[in-house]
């Protein structure tokens, strides 16, 4: 199993776990899954504060027990009252002292020492306090992770990354490695959309500053990964040519499943699911996307009133109502039987 260096003293191995799901769990499953992720080889943990009971779950496994484990956690405050409630509650939650990476999170600015908000200086201050030992920022918007990289602030950049990320976004690697940083890469399955997880995880071990963080809420999505330390996916030709494939099919104007749209809608569509339905029809099959209560949903896109608010909160600029209405008249013909999938 290779391993990646994070701001410069924290080295762990190339295969992570992402801690979003498992508030979607039990707290006696999440802590199951936690500690064998952890005995299985699992170093590197990222939660955040956003992410409801999943910081209270990493303290329930691991509280007081963080020898050889790192921790990551992330605010999403813009204030910097609210950036030191948010790390007392962590630190608080996490059961420890000091957090190893701590992220300004989803930022859509990359934040700087004299811009007014003072969330940069926040950092500085909790890391001299000793609350924290290094700084990282992630954000969806390509513009922003890049402003960020060029700062010399920060010493992780978390984005999404993937097999299909667009050419600028790939390079976002080369860029990360001139300016001596790590690139934490979340939705390295594409929101659901990659199925193939040996070829997610062998495109991603070719970068030697690439941390992927697998985001795991079931048994079997943690052996999957767990199975790479004994037997790590290389990334033979096979594979390559299985992700050009991939590529050629997805690659383009296809929503990530995010969500940051979701709460602006004014039709109340799950928008996240919505968008992406023509795909998940056909890249993960499900009788639930064609049951009445998502039947329900779909139908909401019919309130859809173009009022702009989903495009403009979309870090990837997609034209969201223009996919919304697309993946609706898809989903009508899969209903009639005009279209058969999987």
């Amino acid at each position: 199993m290779k391993t990646v260096t994070l701001c410069g003293s924290i080295t762990v191995p190339q295969n992570a776990f992402g801690a979003l799901p498992i508030q979607r769990v039990d707290s006696d499953t999440a802590v199951r899954l936690l500690r064998r992720a952890r005995d299985g080889g699992m170093r590197f943990f990222d939660t955040a504060r956003a992410y409801s009971d999943s910081e209270e779950k990493l303290g329930l496994a691991f509280g007081g027990h963080w020898d050889g484990i790192y921790l990551a956690t992330k605010t999403e405050s813009r204030t910097t009252e609210g950036f030191w409630a948010d790390l007392e509650t962590s630190l608080r939650l996490l059961k420890t002292d000091c957090i190893d990476l701590y992220q300004l999170h989803c930022v859509p600015q990359c934040y700087r020492p004299g811009d007014g908000t003072g969330l940069y200086e926040c950092m500085l201050e909790a890391k001299k306090q000793g609350k924290l030992r290094h700084i990282g920022i992630t954000t969806h918007k390509i513009g922003v992770a890049e402003e960020a990289i060029a700062s010399g602030l920060y010493e992780t950049l978390q984005f999404p990354l993937s097999y299909l990320s667009s050419p600028r976004e790939l390079a976002l690697v080369e860029k990360c490695r001139d300016a001596g940083m790590t690139l934490i890469a979340m939705k390295a399955l594409a929101g659901g959309l990659i199925t193939n997880s040996a070829a997610a995880f062998a495109f991603l071990a070719q970068f030697d500053n690439v941390l992927p963080i697998w985001g795991i809420q079931r048994e079997h999505e943690l052996d999957e990964w767990l199975a790479f330390f004994d037997r790590p996916a290389e990334l033979t030709d096979e594979l390559r040519a299985f992700i050009e494939k991939e590529r050629a099919e997805l690659t383009g104007d296809f929503c990530r499943g995010c969500g940051y749209c979701v709460p602006t809608c004014p039709a109340g569509i799950m928008i996240n699911q919505c968008a992406r339905m023509s795909l998940m029809l056909r890249r993960a099959p499900s009788a639930d996307w064609l049951a009445p209560p998502m039947q329900a949903e779909m139908r909401k896109i019919e309130g859809c009133v173009s009022c702009g608010a989903c495009r403009a909160k979309c870090p990837y600029e997609l034209d969201t109502p223009a996919l919304l209405r697309r993946n609706y008249e898809d989903y009508k013909r899969v209903l009639a039987g005009e279209v058969k999938v999987d």
